[in-house]
């Protein structure tokens, strides 16, 4: 192998992705730069101290003697877990080995120095790892050097938008995953994980193409399946699935590794077809980015924001799950700086894109490690162990296989699809639609369809709101929906109605129909008509042209018109429309009761 290829980027870590309680955010500032802390929620390691964490290594600072113990014990099953995590991810990269051992090391050290929870573990992801593989896959030839180049590239860029997204505060832009769509999404990332490995678990040749392509070769091919390959494949997976049953501290990922390679060289099983990871270059990685241009950035740009947006998803709901279960304080924006450093580290080392890893994570809150030196000490060990690493060249693919395989069954979420098809189909079919485009057609394509049919929906939604009847509440001076309550009654001669939400071009048809509709259903022609504006924030052009028909129209019936609880900004629209001058500012009342007080019938006094 060069030196050229030994700088191939290879993702690789194992993650058990966000389950559910990944998505329960504690109380905290996103904003503050520096990551205030509160002396109610302490930071981990000084309970009851409150005090400004300084810019680089916060989770060192004031570091206890008696928190070593603790740490030490994380970094070594941290280690465990991560190194057949590390080798497993790479082969659904395609990359080689030593280069996932590179992102480990380079997303857990600046995530360190720049991050703020203690506990996160950053490195190579499996979530990721066929994003880009696919994305990329389509710009170069896998294991090329210009994929080399690409990747490199891929992972610096990447690492530029989530610095920026934590500088500028912009992690909202995440929320535009939606459950449905992340669910959808990561099931067709284990659908692409499952498929791109079956080769190695049969043990036939690799095959490259689409997802519907490579399938087809499979099951072409599964009379050349070797049965050593398919029961160590098997093995592994049984292994690694039974130790995380028991205790996810288990490293069952490592001990199948060892097992199968001691099984491989020991029966002299390379004779009988079982392929091994073979040799590979570990030495010092080269700094720098080759193949760098305009036409390479342009063509790397949609992969990198897809990657970043999932990124960003995943970091910002571990690292607010874990304080929150851990009752200590993080500043999200900072731990996107972190990350995102780790990513643009690991591309200039020849690595690819880190992220933070649930899974990791877990294994060092659960091992008891206290600050980020449980990481810096798993990648500490990590870099004085590359240099033996040639004694990974007799591991089976097939084992690998097995693990990666175990992943996809950990983030393909069928419960959830349960879930939501039961709560709205629509919302399940976002879910589906998102699976099978991701699958069978393309992660960016997937991702696009998705978030505009989810931003179509909500469009449609808005645009078709429902119009309240409100009446008084017996013997009170409140207003409520008709329906909400069996002592809330109307006010003779007088409609009350609440359109609790801005009037703009998509819903200002639907406006003006409600109005005539419940004019329509009115025993009688009402006197005066009260429009509470509480929802109704803002108005458009085209809104303010269905509210002067519906003031047309009221004129025409000889009804009077106020408007109860408007906001500035509607007052502004209407002002700017003529509309306020039509109304009369003398109808705009802050309340609905003092609206008919003034301007009901007598009988409507309170």
């Amino acid at each position: 192998m060069t030196s050229r290829q030994s700088r191939l980027p290879l993702q690789a870590t194992i993650v058990r992705v966000a389950s559910r309680s990944l998505c329960k955010c504690p109380t905290i500032s996103d904003d503050d730069p520096v990551a205030a802390t509160s002396p109610h929620r302490p930071v981990l390691g000084t309970p009851g101290h409150r005090y400004k964490l300084p810019a680089v290594f916060s989770s060192l600072h004031n570091y206890k003697s008696s928190f070593a113990g603790a740490d030490a014990l994380a970094a070594v099953t941290l280690l465990a877990i991560a190194v057949p995590e590390q080798l497993a991810t790479s082969r659904l990269a395609g990359m080689p080995p030593v280069t996932a051992f590179y992102a480990f090391i380079a997303g857990t050290l600046l995530f360190a120095v720049l991050g703020s929870n203690p506990q996160l573990s950053v490195g190579a992801d499996s979530t990721i790892a066929p994003l880009f593989a696919v994305g990329i896959a389509h710009l170069a030839s896998t294991n090329s050097a210009r994929y080399v180049d690409l990747i490199g590239l891929l992972a610096v860029m990447t690492g530029v938008i989530v610095v920026l997204v934590g500088l500028l505060r912009l992690g909202w832009i995440a929320n535009f995953l939606s459950a449905p769509i992340i669910t959808g999404f990561l099931a067709g990332v284990a659908v692409i994980i499952v498929v791109h490995q079956l080769p190695d678990l049969l043990g036939i040749p690799s095959i490259s193409g689409s997802t519907l392509h490579r399938l087809e070769t499979v099951v072409g091919r599964l009379g050349h399946t070797n049965a050593w390959a398919l029961g160590i494949g098997v093995s592994t997976f049984v292994v690694v699935a039974v130790s995380e049953r028991i205790d996810r501290k288990l490293p069952g990922a490592l001990v199948a590794l060892i097992g199968s390679t001691i099984v491989v060289g020991g029966l002299g099983l390379h004779s009988d077809g079982v392929a091994v990871l073979g040799s590979f270059a570990h030495g010092a990685p080269r700094f720098g980015l080759d193949g760098l241009s305009w036409s390479a950035l342009g063509s790397v740009f949609p992969v990198a924001a897809v990657v970043a947006l999932v990124v960003l998803s995943q970091s910002a709901a571990t690292t607010r799950a874990f304080a929150d279960q851990g009752g200590y304080e993080v500043n999200v924006g900072r731990d996107f700086v972190g990350v995102g450093a780790g990513s643009i580290l690991a591309g200039l080392c020849g690595s690819f894109p880190v992220n933070a890893s649930p899974a990791r994570t877990a294994i060092v809150a659960s091992s008891g490690g206290r600050t980020q030196a449980a990481g810096l000490g798993a990648a500490a060990a990590l870099a004085l162990l590359i240099p033996a690493s040639s004694l990974l060249k007799d591991v089976p693919l097939a084992t690998l296989a097995g693990v990666l395989i175990f992943v996809a069954t950990r983030i393909f979420h069928l419960r959830d699809v349960v879930s939501i098809a039961h709560f709205d189909l629509f919302e399940f079919g976002l879910t589906v639609i998102t699976l099978l485009t991701v699958a069978l057609v393309g992660v960016e394509q997937g991702i696009g369809v998705a978030v505009g049919l989810a931003v179509l929906d909500r469009t449609r939604l808005s645009a078709h709101p429902q119009m309240h009847v409100l009446g008084r509440i017996a013997g009170t001076t409140s207003w409520a929906p008709l329906s909400s309550a069996a002592n809330v009654d109307q006010v003779p001669e007088v409609l009350v109605v609440l359109f609790a939400t801005p009037l703009w071009y998509a819903n200002a048809i639907h406006f003006k129909a409600e109005v005539d509709r419940t004019l329509a259903r009115a025993e009688e022609m009402p006197k005066l008509l009260v429009l509470d504006a509480l929802g109704m924030s803002d108005i458009d052009y085209t809104g303010s042209r269905a509210l002067r028909g519906v003031l047309d129209q009221l004129d025409r019936d000889r009804v009077e018109v106020a408007v109860a609880r408007s906001g500035s900004r509607l007052r502004q629209g209407l002002a700017r429309s003529g509309l306020l001058e039509r109304i009369g500012s003398d109808r705009f009342f802050p309340s609905v009761g003092e609206a008919v007080t003034a301007l009901g019938p007598k009988s409507s006094d309170s």
